[in-house]
């Protein structure tokens, strides 16, 4: 099997501008990242997708190659699944290998559970099936408790008589940790560019992960929150 993992790493940003380069305990928020692709025992290929130069010296200091993206797909409205495709195409074209999955790693994801890609990746080879990616539980943003205001600043919409958390339907998220996307999931994206989610295919299957192991850097709170995670996760190696 041949395993492309491939580190998303846009230089842009509108919500944290520069946020793949912030420091995060002592380390660029991308370096947490590629040091979690080059951890995955199941990817046989890595590359970083990136228009950033610091960020592919960084990648390429690690032995990750470089594909550098294009003004076209270096921007907030290309797609995810177009970036991919520019990646493997590139990647197949330098070395002739053909690629079984490719695994998307986001660059500005610093916090992610031991072993989720590995994880991903095994039930992507044991089930066939198209695309496998990480959810966490929503926990209170349930949409059952959600509602909308109106002008007048009236609630509409209600909890449907549920009181307790626990008494929730289980429903979760997609973290952004990892997501796992066959060779014909992958063709499928290619075929339909106007679904921007036609690489995740028809058999869609998720792992799951716990609320707070995944974290997607988008915002400075995120940033704080990863720090004091990372933190706390400090402590109790000193601890232990």
């Amino acid at each position: 099997m041949k395993i492309l993992g491939v580190i998303l790493a846009r230089a842009g940003s509108v919500g944290l501008p520069g946020k793949h380069l912030l420091n995060l305990a002592g380390r660029p928020v991308v370096a947490h990242s590629i040091g979690h692709a080059c951890e995955a025992e199941l990817l046989t290929h890595r590359v970083i997708s990136t228009d950033c130069p610091t960020c592919g010296r960084l990648a390429r200091s690690q032995g990750i190659e470089h594909v550098d993206r294009p003004a076209h797909l270096a921007h907030g409205e290309a797609s995810v699944q177009d970036v991919l495709l520019h990646a493997m195409d590139e990647l197949e074209s330098r070395g002739g290998d053909r690629f079984d999955a490719v695994v998307t790693i986001y660059g500005n994801v610093p916090l992610r559970p031991a072993g989720l890609i590995d994880r991903a990746v095994r039930m992507w080879m044991e089930t066939a099936c198209d695309s496998v990616r990480s959810f966490c539980p929503v926990g209170k943003w349930h949409p059952q408790w959600m509602s909308r205001l109106d002008q007048a600043g009236r609630v509409e919409g209600s909890t449907g008589g549920v009181h307790r958390r626990q008494d929730l339907e289980p429903l979760y998220l997609h973290d952004g940790g990892v997501v796992v996307s066959g060779r014909a999931a992958m063709e499928m994206g290619r075929a339909d560019r106007g679904n921007p989610h036609a690489f995740f295919g028809v058999d869609r299957r998720g792992v799951k992960t716990e609320m707070g192991e995944v974290v997607e850097v988008d915002h400075l709170r995120d940033l704080l929150l990863a720090e004091a995670i990372l933190g706390e996760q400090r402590a109790r190696r000193g601890a232990a």
